[in-house]
């Protein structure tokens, strides 16, 4: 029997010569996988409907075998092809996904998971590249796990930036504080992001590059 999902791709990579795995979260499912079968060849009906962020409704026929379950049928939702306009967006989105895989099981439903990934890619082409945003989705992201940090030891200033951007939705990011601020608070989520998943990603040094890099010279982007 054939099952139904929505979801955000978090990663594709090949399984076969015709055929992808497809890294997806899902409203209904948490992060799971699929088989697209063929999707590499010329004529396949999954060309142009499987790549990082696309957004779509499918359908799949669930493994008894495997957590590796085969892709049906793909309907695009959203592309978010604004994203790919600034390699800084691509690096901060991916990051996003990349902390979501790492922090989550797979199969394990939690909707504001999925919620929260889909807010963030909307805003990120709102805004160039942004510190603010990618703080906020960590701070959001921890306290969904529940490794919602101790914002107590932070000083006041970059305390109360925390706060703001823990509470509030990511358009309304807009406070510039100050580069010392940033520093604490980037600091701070270094040791809570790698206490949570036990080791720091790469990734997010990407993510934070050109938002970082502009501390050194000016007000905060």
């Amino acid at each position: 029997m054939e099952e139904r999902a929505t979801g955000i791709i978090l990663r594709t990579r090949p399984f076969t010569e015709t055929s992808l795995i497809v890294q997806w979260l899902t409203v209904e499912f948490g992060r799971m996988a699929t088989v697209a079968k063929g999707a590499r060849r010329a004529k396949s009906p999954f060309i142009g409907k499987l790549d990082l962020f696309y957004s779509a409704n499918f359908s799949f026929q669930r493994s008894r075998r495997s957590e590796l379950h085969t892709l049906r049928e793909v309907q695009l939702r959203e592309t978010h092809a604004h994203l790919r306009e600034d390699l800084g967006w691509v690096h901060q989105a991916s990051y996003f996904g990349l902390l979501i895989e790492k922090s989550t099981e797979t199969e394990t439903a939690i909707p504001e998971i999925y919620e929260l990934l889909e807010h963030a890619l909307t805003a990120l082409p709102k805004t160039k590249p942004s510190a603010r945003l990618v703080f906020a989705f960590e701070l959001k992201l921890l306290a969904l796990l529940g490794y919602e940090p101790d914002l107590e030891n932070l000083t006041a200033e970059p305390r109360q930036l925390a706060e703001r951007l823990a509470a509030g939705s990511f358009e309304e990011i807009l406070t510039k504080p100050s580069a010392r601020a940033y520093n604490e608070l980037n600091r701070f989520l270094q040791t809570s992001i790698a206490g949570a998943i036990e080791q720091l990603p790469a990734q997010r040094e990407k993510a934070l590059a050109a938002a970082l890099r502009a501390l050194k010279t000016t007000e905060p982007s």
